[in-house]
């Protein structure tokens, strides 16, 4: 994967996560407890920090939401079976629902997707909501075997996920819809 593969999902970069192998800390979020071992490291995202993720040295996160409740991306966590059937339900809909720029990364368990919808600068709850939407759509079409991110049910340094390690698919732009 190259550093310009990750600059389509416009990672907040100001700060990173480190993946522990103790609990770093205890949160209490609407009635529930969470033990994170995730560590928020205050400096900027560097390629080389990058690259021992790549390596497997060391597994880093970045946060969907930025320091003013931002978000730029909305993504489907896919846990499933079959990314290859996943991937083509979730782009029939995305091209139905408007959505030309998305990508989809092999995470660290074969098998397993991250689907970045680029969204551009939304609102924290605008993209709850819009994720909320997406996902039950989809839900009709095909079993639910997967997490929507950002969601507010969980903290916000619960809204994290793991760097991707390959490109699965991705769309760009719209040539096809010239012809719809």
């Amino acid at each position: 994967m190259t550093a310009m593969d990750l600059k389509l999902i416009k990672i907040i970069s100001d700060h990173y996560w480190i993946k522990r192998d103790k609990t770093v800390d205890k949160i209490s979020f609407k009635g529930r407890t969470f033990f994170n071992k995730f560590e928020k490291i205050q400096e900027p995202l560097t390629q080389a920090v990058i690259n021992k993720h790549l390596k497997k040295e060391i597994t880093v996160a970045h946060s969907l939401i930025n320091k003013f409740n931002k978000v730029e991306n909305i993504v489907f966590d896919y846990n499933g079976r079959d990314p290859d059937r996943f991937y083509h339900k979730a782009q029939l809909l995305l091209r139905e629902e408007g959505f030309i720029n998305f990508t989809a990364y092999d995470s660290k368990t074969p098998g397993h997707l991250h689907l970045y919808i680029h969204k551009g600068h939304t609102t924290l709850s605008e993209a709850v909501q819009l994720g909320k939407l997406l996902s039950m759509k989809l839900a009709q079409k095909t079993p639910k075997q997967w997490r929507m991110f950002p969601n507010d049910d969980m903290p916000p340094e619960y809204n994290i996920l793991i760097l991707p390690y390959e490109v699965f698919a991705k769309e760009r732009g719209a040539s096809w819809s010239k012809h719809m």
